[in-house]
């Protein structure tokens, strides 16, 4: 049934247009010594991923969620604490937020 005077979303054309507000499907994320790791972006990630996270306790168990085993291990390796993936979540959480105001068109 279509609404008068309303226009229909294609999810492709949405999650298109903010994959492409916010950088794209991942986050990439540079360590102190140089290397750069990724994890999927939140609006993004599959659902395992984000029950996953959103079950972990603590900053390790978060930490470890969001990075996966081999990424928490260069994370840990290049000098980093567990609680600083919550601060680096804030500032994706910030950026989302300010790209979700300006909200992709319709078609």
């Amino acid at each position: 049934m279509s609404k008068p005077n309303k226009k229909r979303y294609v999810m492709q054309q949405v999650r298109q247009q903010f994959e492409e507000a916010v950088g794209g499907p991942e986050i990439e994320l540079e360590l102190l010594n140089g290397e750069v790791i990724t994890f999927p972006h939140p609006l993004f990630a599959d659902d395992e991923w984000s029950s996953r996270v959103d079950e972990a306790e603590t900053n390790r168990d978060k930490a470890h969620a969001i990075l996966g085993d081999d990424q928490y291990d260069k994370f840990v390796a290049a000098g980093h604490q567990d609680a600083e993936i919550g601060i680096l979540f804030l500032a994706v959480q910030q950026d989302m937020q300010s790209q979700v105001k300006r909200r992709p068109t319709r078609s």
